[in-house]
């Protein structure tokens, strides 16, 4: 039986976006790959790189698929309780340094931290780990590798 996948609708809109977009590379690797068998080139040095290319390009639309296949979206509803879960969106006071950071909680494949968006992160790392049920006013410590770091719970929310 395969696992689910729980994303937020968020999530799984940029995962649809993304297989959009690598059924178009794929397009074009398939392209490429026969233009080169067409040159008919005994010394063709392209064709095994476009054939490389092509093959990575379908194992990423294949492992997109798979995972919108077994998505379970994450409905509205992560704050009620005031407990995080999976969807949350979560302040945290970074105690030493008096330092505020608002995330969103979300599993694995929808993890990011991209400029200028609020970090997506994985709940299976270890701030994520650290915060999944926790409370507003709960204090956490979690340790970094190189540094351990403090956080209470500012607010949580949709």
């Amino acid at each position: 039986m395969t696992q689910p996948a729980p994303l937020t609708p968020e999530g799984l809109a940029r995962l649809r976006h993304q297989l959009t977009q690598e059924t178009e590379r794929l397009e074009e690797a398939r392209r490429v790959v026969r233009e080169q068998m067409e040159a008919n080139d005994q010394e063709n040095q392209g064709l095994p790189e476009a054939q490389q290319r092509l093959l990575a390009v379908q194992a990423r639309v294949d492992e997109l698929k798979d995972l919108i296949a077994r998505a379970v979206v994450i409905g509205p509803g992560a704050g009620e309780e005031g407990g995080i879960r999976l969807g949350s969106v979560v302040t945290l006071l970074e105690l030493d340094a008096g330092r505020r950071l608002t995330l969103q909680l979300v599993s694995p494949p929808e993890a990011s931290a991209v400029p200028g968006e609020r970090p997506r992160v994985s709940s299976e790392s270890p701030v994520g780990r650290a915060l999944l049920g926790r409370q507003v006013g709960d204090e956490v410590t979690v340790n970094l590798g190189r540094r351990t770091v403090r956080y209470r719970v500012e607010e949580v929310g949709d």
